[in-house]
């Protein structure tokens, strides 16, 4: 007898929401702590205090729709966390700065959720080969800071320079930063921080 599953196109009641968000929670914990191959739903569930692992099959169809929750939950929280800094910014280079600083403050805050990220867009695969995380929302971070070097630049408050490939190079840095600290190495990150600002202020001045 096949378990009961609830469609994600189907409505969800409050309790469905809330218990789906205690699941993609410890989802998250799991994956940091143990890595992607054995963040089993028995882990899962034991991390989230559930008695059997049939709630997170009531929910998710399976592993790799549940590690999609995981990765649209990680990169809608870092974007409530960092828009409001940048867009709060006065001016250009301003802004540039506070996408830099907020995005490895982010890091320092919620170590868990990019942990998380990193393993499961770098291990986890269908049977087929295929990246079971969308990860198009991801690139899009290098797209969002060229429009801002790009509009920076129309402004005159930026100096001439490739933007894409400028945009690379800065979410390159801030990658690394995050690949260190899910490989363990400590780090102070408010430094970090703070002297990829300086750096890429200077490389991107008028």
């Amino acid at each position: 007898m096949q378990a009961k599953t609830r469609s994600s196109k189907q409505t969800l009641t409050f309790t469905e929401e809330a218990r789906r968000a205690q699941i993609v929670a410890a989802a998250i914990e799991t994956v940091a702590e143990v890595g992607y191959a054995k963040a089993s739903f028995a882990r899962i569930a034991k991390k989230a205090g559930l008695s059997s692992t049939g709630m997170i099959s009531y929910h998710f169809t399976g592993k790799d729709e549940l590690l999609r929750a995981v990765v649209a939950d990680v990169l809608r929280t870092a974007s409530e966390f960092m828009q409001p800094k940048v867009l709060s910014a006065n001016g250009f280079p301003a802004m540039l700065r506070a996408r830099i600083e907020s995005n490895v403050d982010l890091l320092a805050q919620r170590p868990a959720d990019l942990r998380a990220l990193v393993e499961i867009v770098a291990n986890a695969r269908t049977p087929e080969g295929q990246q079971v995380a969308d990860v198009s929302a991801i690139a899009s971070g290098v797209d969002l800071v060229e429009e801002l070097l790009r509009a920076g630049q129309r402004a005159g408050d930026f100096g001439t320079f490739d933007a894409r490939v400028m945009a690379i190079a800065i979410t390159g840095a801030i990658d690394a930063l995050v690949t260190r600290c899910s490989a363990g190495e400590e780090l102070d990150l408010a430094r970090c921080g703070a002297e990829l600002a300086d750096l890429f202020e200077r490389a991107t001045r008028a």
